[in-house]
């Protein structure tokens, strides 16, 4: 049983930063990648932030040159370092991960969410 669990959301003033952490447990083999998705209220899920085991990533333009992705393959963790903080900001964020768990071929499980709210 595979589970990813993000912590670090919370409520912060424009201007600040967060630090988001997902870690993944169980029979894991091996990730190919993870990825920080988010939502805000009436809005579509929107991918943020993508990270390939080989350490390649990719950004939204919104977040581009504000946000870090980063993983420890070690500990199956991905982390998303957000600085400069905006209102916008403002949603659920969701880890993504695919990967391989034993007894099972590649497949996408997400996170159950934290909130981050950014206060103007």
């Amino acid at each position: 049983q595979v589970q990813l669990v993000e912590s670090g959301g919370g409520l912060v003033q424009a201007g600040g930063s967060l630090r988001l952490s997902c870690a993944a447990s169980g029979s894991i083999i091996s990730i190919n990648h993870m990825d920080w998705y988010r939502q805000a209220p009436g809005k579509q899920r929107e991918l943020v932030a993508h990270i390939i085991s080989n350490g390649n990533t990719n950004y939204a333009d919104s977040v581009k040159g504000r946000f870090t992705i980063s993983m420890d393959n070690a500990k199956n963790t991905v982390y998303l370092q957000m600085n400069s903080l905006k209102p916008d900001d403002t949603a659920v964020y969701y880890c993504n991960a695919n990967l391989r768990a034993q007894g099972a071929w590649y497949r996408e499980y997400w996170g159950q969410g934290t909130q981050v709210t950014i206060s103007s």
